[in-house]
C-alpha cells in the first residue's frame, strides 16, 4: 500500500475505532469484539509500517475509557494495565521467543499460567488492615471511577478478610450467562433495550450513580492478580492466586499451570472446549509468566505488560434449522418474532432461540419456517442469524406473515407509519397490564399515590387486579394483606382510589394511554369533547381536524375506543363511579381562550409546568416556539434566544410579575 493511501486508512480506522471504543466504554456495542479486533489489528500493522503517520489520538496510544461524570476520580498506585491481544500461536511463540531470551540471561524457568479471560468489567479492590475500604474501575488505566458503594452490593466481594492485612488486587466484574439471559428475558418483557452482551451489562451496572440499581443486578467477580500488597512476598503468580483464596476471595476458577509453551497451548486448546461449561462469558484466554522476579525484569510498555498476552479465539457460526417462528409480547405492547431453532452450541452457549427483531428484518434476509440458517455468535454477543442457506432449500418452507391479531389477547396489531415495531392496541392485554395499570395509576394520570410498581405487581401475583377496573374493586383487607401492620397503609390508598373516581376527565384520557395522546392534547380533547362518550364517538376525520391531534393521532383515537376491551373498561370504569366529564370547565372563565404562551428563561414564582398548567385551565395554550401567532412571551432569567425572536417580531414580552398581574386583574 501506498503511503498516501496507508494515510487515509490509518485516519479511516482511528476515526471508526475510537467512535467504536467510546460506545463500548458508555455500555454500547455497535459491532462484535471481533470485528473490532480485526480493525484494530490492521491498524497496528499500518502503524508498524509507517510509524510516522501515528497520530496522536489513535486508540493503540491509549487503555481504557474516559472517566463518567457523577464519580470520583482514583488515580490507582498500579497501573490497571491492558494487555497484547494475538489471535493464533505463530504470535503466542513469538511471544515465547521473547520471554525465553530474557530468562536465558537471568537464568530462570519460562513456566506460565493460563487463565480465561473472563468477559466484564476490570475493577481494583483496596484493602487496609483486612477492610474493603475503596474499590474503582479500571478507566483509562491511570485513574479510574470511584465505585465503592456499588462494589459493596456485590456478594462475592468480602467486606473483611481473613488476615489483617493492607493489599489492593484486580478482579474482573461479571454478570453470569445464565443471569445475562433471564436480564434480556426480562428486557424484552419489558421492551427496553436489551444488552449486547454480558460485558456490556456488567460494565453499565457497575457503573450506575445509584447503588439501589446496581444492587437489583447479578453481578459477580473473580479476582485473577495480586496489585500491591503490605508484609507478604511471592515468588509466583499462582502462589498469589492460592493465598487470594485463602483470603476469603472469589478467585479466577480456571488456572491452568503450564511448564512451558507447548503446554500453554494445550491448555488454550482445553479451555476453547470446556466454554460451553462454563457458568460465565469469556473473550479468550490468557498467559501469564508465572515467575513474579522474571516478570519484573520484562517490565511493560506504556499500555500493555510484557509478561502477558491474550489469545483470541476465532468467532464461530454454525448452520441449524429454523423450526417455527412464534411471537413474544412485551408491556409495551411490541410484538417481536423468535426464531425456535433445532437447538445447537455456538462459541460455548446452547442456542435453541433468537430474536428475529421485527418484520422488516425477516423480510430483509427472507427468512422463512424450515430453513436452514446460519447463527452467529463471536465472543458472547447475543446470538443472531446471519443469512439463509438458500442452497439448501426444499419448496417446503413457509414465509411468515406477522400477525393481525395479538397472539395474547386477540386485540388488533398495528403498524405505524415510520416505525419497524407492530404493536398490540388491547389495553387489557395481560402481557402488558402491569404498564397499563402502572401508566394509569401515574401522577399525570389517575393520579392515585401508593399504588406503584412494587404494590401493582403483589397485587397482580395475588390474583386481586387483572385488569384496571379491578383497582375499584379492591377491599381494604385485600391491600391490607400485602403489608405487615398494613392498617394505615390500606386507609391511604383507599382513600387515594376513591379521590382518584373525581379526577378531571383530561387525566382520564392520560390514564388510558391512547398512543400519541399525551398529557396536553388530552387536556385538548378534554376541553374539545367535555364528556368521554363525545369523544368515543367521534369520526376520525372530524379528530384530525382537532387542535393537538393531526391524522395520526386521530387513527389512533378512533381505533383505540372501537376495540371492545375499550369499551367493556369504560363502561365498567363508569359502573365504579369514575369522573367522565370535564370538571375543570364547569365555572371557570376562558379568559386565554385563543392565546398562545411561550415559556422562556427561569422563572421564580412558578415552574414552568405550573405556568402551562394556569394559562391551560384558562382556556389558552403554550408552544415552544415563537412565531408571529404568539400572543405572549413570558420571560425569566436568562431568556434567551426565544425573548431576542420575540422582540424582532414585536410579540409582547411579560415578566413573572407582569403575568401574575393579569391574571389576578382578570380574575377582579
Amino acid at each position: 500500500m501506498e503511503k498516501a493511501a496507508a494515510k487515509q486508512k490509518i485516519n479511516n480506522l482511528v476515526e471508526k475505532l475510537n467512535y467504536y471504543t467510546k460506545k463500548y466504554f458508555d455500555d454500547e456495542q455497535v459491532i462484535s469484539d471481533y470485528e473490532y479486533d480485526m480493525q484494530m489489528k490492521e491498524l497496528k500493522e499500518l502503524e508498524k509500517l509507517y510509524p510516522d503517520l501515528v497520530l496522536e489520538n489513535s486508540p493503540t496510544q491509549k487503555v481504557g475509557a474516559s472517566i463518567k461524570k457523577g464519580f470520583k476520580k482514583v488515580k490507582h498506585e498500579i497501573p490497571l494495565q491492558s494487555l497484547q491481544d494475538i489471535f493464533d500461536f505463530y504470535d503466542l511463540r513469538a511471544f515465547d521467543v521473547r520471554v525465553q531470551k530474557q530468562a536465558k540471561e537471568l537464568d530462570m524457568p519460562t513456566d506460565y499460567v493460563v487463565e480465561t479471560k473472563i468477559d466484564g468489567l476490570s475493577a481494583a479492590l483496596q484493602y487496609s488492615n483486612g477492610k474493603f475500604v475503596m474499590g474503582a474501575t479500571r478507566g483509562n488505566g491511570e485513574v479510574g471511577e470511584d465505585v465503592t458503594h456499588n462494589l459493596n452490593t456485590i456478594r462475592t466481594i468480602p467486606k473483611k478478610l481473613k488476615e489483617d492485612i493492607d493489599i489492593t488486587v484486580r478482579g474482573e466484574v461479571f454478570i453470569s450467562k445464565e443471569d445475562f439471559e433471564k436480564m434480556n428475558e426480562q428486557a424484552m418483557l419489558d421492551d427496553t433495550n436489551i444488552f449486547a452482551n454480558p460485558r456490556n451489562a456488567a460494565a453499565g451496572s457497575l457503573r450506575q450513580l445509584d447503588s439501589k440499581v446496581t444492587e437489583k443486578r447479578p453481578l459477580d467477580i473473580y479476582v485473577f492478580n495480586v496489585q500491591k500488597i503490605e508484609q507478604k512476598e511471592f515468588n509466583s503468580h499462582y502462589e498469589e492466586l492460592e493465598y487470594l483464596e485463602y483470603l476469603g476471595f472469589n478467585v479466577n476458577p480456571v488456572r491452568i499451570y503450564c511448564k512451558n509453551i507447548d503446554e500453554a497451548i494445550d491448555a488454550i486448546n482445553k479451555i476453547g472446549e470446556m466454554r460451553e461449561e462454563l457458568k460465565f462469558g469469556i473473550d479468550g484466554a490468557v498467559v501469564k509468566v508465572d515467575n513474579l522476579s522474571l516478570r519484573e525484569k520484562l517490565g511493560s510498555t506504556s499500555k500493555t505488560p510484557r509478561w502477558a498476552i491474550a489469545y483470541k479465539y476465532p468467532p464461530e457460526q454454525k448452520e441449524t434449522i429454523l423450526k417455527d417462528i412464534k411471537c413474544q409480547v412485551g408491556r409495551t405492547g411490541v410484538v417481536t418474532p423468535m426464531a425456535i431453532l433445532e437447538p445447537i452450541t455456538v462459541a460455548g452457549s446452547r442456542i435453541s432461540k433468537t430474536t428475529l427483531h421485527n418484520e422488516d428484518f425477516i423480510k430483509e434476509k427472507d427468512i422463512r419456517i424450515g430453513d436452514t440458517v446460519v447463527v452467529k455468535k463471536a465472543g458472547d454477543v447475543i446470538p443472531e442469524i446471519v443469512e439463509v442457506n438458500k442452497t439448501l432449500r426444499t419448496g417446503n418452507e413457509q414465509e411468515y406473515i406477522m400477525p393481525k391479531y395479538c397472539p395474547v389477547c386477540g386485540a388488533p396489531t398495528v403498524r405505524e407509519e415510520g416505525e419497524s415495531a407492530i404493536r398490540c392496541m388491547g389495553i387489557e392485554c395481560s402481557a402488558k397490564i402491569l404498564k397499563n395499570i402502572e401508566h394509569f395509576v401515574s401522577k399525570t394520570g389517575m393520579n392515585i399515590e401508593g399504588l406503584g410498581e412494587v404494590i401493582v405487581e403483589q397485587l397482580t401475583q395475588k390474583g386481586l387486579i387483572s385488569n384496571i377496573a379491578d383497582i375499584y374493586n379492591l377491599k381494604f383487607e385485600d391491600i391490607a394483606s400485602l403489608k405487615k401492620s398494613g392498617t394505615k397503609f390500606a386507609q391511604k390508598l383507599m382513600d387515594s382510589i376513591e379521590k382518584s373516581k373525581r379526577s378531571d376527565l383530561s387525566n382520564l384520557i392520560t390514564a388510558l394511554g391512547i398512543r400519541h395522546v399525551g398529557v396536553k392534547s388530552a387536556k385538548t380533547l378534554a376541553r374539545r369533547y367535555k364528556d368521554i362518550d363525545n369523544l368515543m364517538n367521534e369520526k376520525m376525520e372530524i379528530l384530525a381536524r382537532q387542535e393537538d391531534v393531526g391524522e395520526v393521532t386521530a387513527k389512533s383515537i378512533y381505533e383505540f375506543f372501537k376495540q371492545e376491551q375499550t369499551i367493556d373498561l369504560i363502561k365498567r370504569l363508569k359502573k365504579a363511579g369514575v369522573n367522565m366529564i370535564e370538571i375543570a370547565e364547569n365555572g371557570s372563565d376562558s379568559r386565554f381562550e385563543g392565546m398562545t404562551f411561550v415559556l422562556t428563561g427561569s422563572l421564580e414564582k412558578y415552574s414552568r409546568a405550573e405556568a402551562a398548567d394556569i394559562i391551560e385551565k384558562f382556556g389558552g395554550k403554550t408552544s415552544s416556539s415563537v412565531s408571529k401567532k404568539t400572543t405572549y412571551v413570558i420571560a425569566g432569567e436568562d431568556a434567551g434566544s426565544k425573548l431576542t425572536k420575540a422582540q424582532s417580531l414585536g410579540v409582547q414580552v411579560l415578566n413573572e410579575d407582569e403575568f401574575e398581574k393579569m391574571i389576578e386583574e382578570n380574575s377582579g
